[in-house]
């Protein structure tokens, strides 16, 4: 805080053609410039550290109802003489804490004073509660010399109370000052606006799959994306959770009244569009139900609804919803999706992927690291156990003079031909490993491995009970390889529940087991 003796300086403080506006043209310049600062309707204006009150005679004239405050004796008598015939009420007083009672205003103006301040946050805070809602501040500021406030410096000060922050060089304009300055000088005008926490629009999609195919929309008379295909999808509204949300949306667009429990969480993703805001998208997945056809129920925003395959989807899509199926194709759970303001609204084939997945924590303790299976023909249990592990969604992990790998997650299977091998066939029926069991997606999918399984070399085991060799309900294919593995693949029951080994339902006994029942 700089300490200025402001009685003695108000005699010859109207020298300064910034302060006394006595020239015609500085007068004119700031009278401008107030105009385009204070309400064009007459409102209450409240000067603090007015001096001799050149600028709230310049408000007066222009029709406002003006309180001038001013620590300075001296100052306060010089600004009524200024003022007088007016109305405006002179006030000695700190402008810190301005002696107005529970008074309030619609303008606070300001010109020269934070830089003085001891506590500027604290009485920016007292000046924001004198302001009636959506009142303003006009606060003139600068750096002279090396003394002063920066621009930077009262913006920052300014940025928990409004988000309305008007920045005005005052440097150039040299009529404002009756010369050439290169100093900072500046004004903010300022609303009483408060802080607005962050908000996004919360999307919702749903991913209906109907074995390998999914179904997309195309949109028509929305405004947005017209032509393009899309996930049925909508926002939640006031009140609805993400599944109420996608519940609804279903109904409105595609006809289909989904149960809770049918409806899976797929992937999140945070998105912005092409100079748009930031939304969260919740992509939901969920089965085909023959007895409950989609059917295009709005017409209006949507020309066709179709199936397509989801590894190899169309181009024509909103690349929105395409980088939210590539996620899901590809197994992530979370994305951010930020689109450069000069992207595109629809799916670019040859544009850059602003898709970055996000991982995922995990607890490492207590899961499966991997599976080592020795095998008395590398070769040959290479190509049969690379052809399911990668339809399986695995991928070639690591190869080596003995032995392969590959992948899915964190968790890995291997086939080695250890030259410690002690037998040349694998027997499952003995002691150790009897079969490694998989979830397959769904029913669909586990009818065409059964049926390219055999040229692959892996032979299905229980023909004659195939697919419910397992038990009642229970849809499962058991294939064994040329080496004597046994491979159990296992769909979801039809209901939606994902029936799989270790489920504590009985189930027959199986001919090659010696008849020892067994549960899955």
């Amino acid at each position: 805080m700089t300490t200025i003796d402001w009685d003695a300086a108000a005699d010859s403080f109207d020298e300064e053609p910034d302060h006394g506006l006595l020239d015609p043209v500085v007068r004119s310049a700031w009278a401008q410039r107030m105009e385009t600062w204070l309400p064009t309707v007459r409102s209450e204006v409240l000067d603090l550290g007015c001096g001799t009150g050149s600028l709230a005679l310049l408000a007066a004239t222009q029709g406002h109802r003006v309180t001038a405050v001013d620590r300075s004796p001296r100052m306060a008598e010089q600004a009524r003489a200024k003022l007088a015939g007016t109305g405006t009420e002179v006030l000695v007083g700190d402008a810190g804490r301005p002696p107005v009672g529970g008074q309030r205003f619609d303008v606070i103006l300001a010109r020269h004073v934070v830089w003085l301040l001891p506590d500027p946050a604290a009485v920016l805070r007292h000046w924001f509660a004198l302001l009636r809602p959506g009142g303003r501040l006009v606060l003139i500021e600068g750096v002279w010399g090396g003394v002063g406030l920066s621009a930077a410096r009262l913006t920052a000060l300014l940025a928990p109370h409004t988000e309305r922050v008007h920045h005005e060089p005052l440097s150039g304009d040299a009529r404002l000052w009756g010369k050439e300055v290169d100093d900072e000088r500046y004004a903010l005008v300022v609303r009483a606006e408060p802080v607005r926490r962050h908000r996004e629009v919360v999307d919702v999609h749903l991913i209906l799959r109907r074995g390998p195919d999914v179904l997309l929309a195309r949109r028509a008379g929305t405004g947005y994306a017209d032509g393009l295909l899309h996930a049925p999808s909508g926002h939640a509204e006031d009140g609805e959770d993400v599944r109420e949300a996608m519940i609804r949306e279903a109904a409105e667009e595609i006809g289909v009244v989904l149960d809770p429990d049918e409806l899976r969480v797929a992937l999140v993703m945070q998105h912005r569009g092409p100079g748009g805001n930031p939304r969260m998208g919740w992509f939901f997945e969920a089965e085909y139900d023959p007895d409950r056809p989609p059917r295009n129920t709005e017409p209006e925003k949507c020309s066709e609804l179709g199936w397509f395959p989801l590894e190899a989807l169309p181009d024509d899509m909103v690349a929105y919803c395409r980088a939210g199926l590539d996620g899901y194709r590809a197994e992530e759970r979370f994305l951010i999706h930020w689109h450069e303001d000069g992207d595109t609204v629809g799916y670019a084939p040859d544009g850059d992927r602003r898709a970055v997945p996000v991982p995922v924590a995990v607890a490492p303790t207590g899961r499966l690291h991997h599976i080592e299976l020795w095998t008395p023909d590398l070769a040959r249990a290479e190509a049969e156990w690379d052809w399911l592990l990668r339809e399986l969604g695995h991928v070639p992990y690591q190869r080596w003079t003995h032995g392969r790998s590959w992948r899915r997650g964190d968790t890995y299977v291997v086939v080695e031909q250890s030259p410690d091998l002690t037998a040349r066939t694998h027997e499952r029926l003995r002691p150790g490993l009897n079969h490694l069991a998989f979830h397959v997606r769904d029913r669909p999918a586990l009818d065409a491995l059964v049926a390219v399984a055999p040229g692959r070399g892996w032979r299905l085991l229980f023909p004659d009970r195939h697919p419910y060799a397992g038990g009642s309900g229970h849809y499962a294919a058991y294939l064994e390889n040329t080496a004597g593995f046994e491979v159990e693949l296992i769909a979801p029951q039809v209901s939606g529940g994902a029936a799989g080994a270790g489920s504590a339902r009985p189930r027959p006994a199986r001919p090659s087991d010696g008849g020892t029942p067994r549960t899955p």
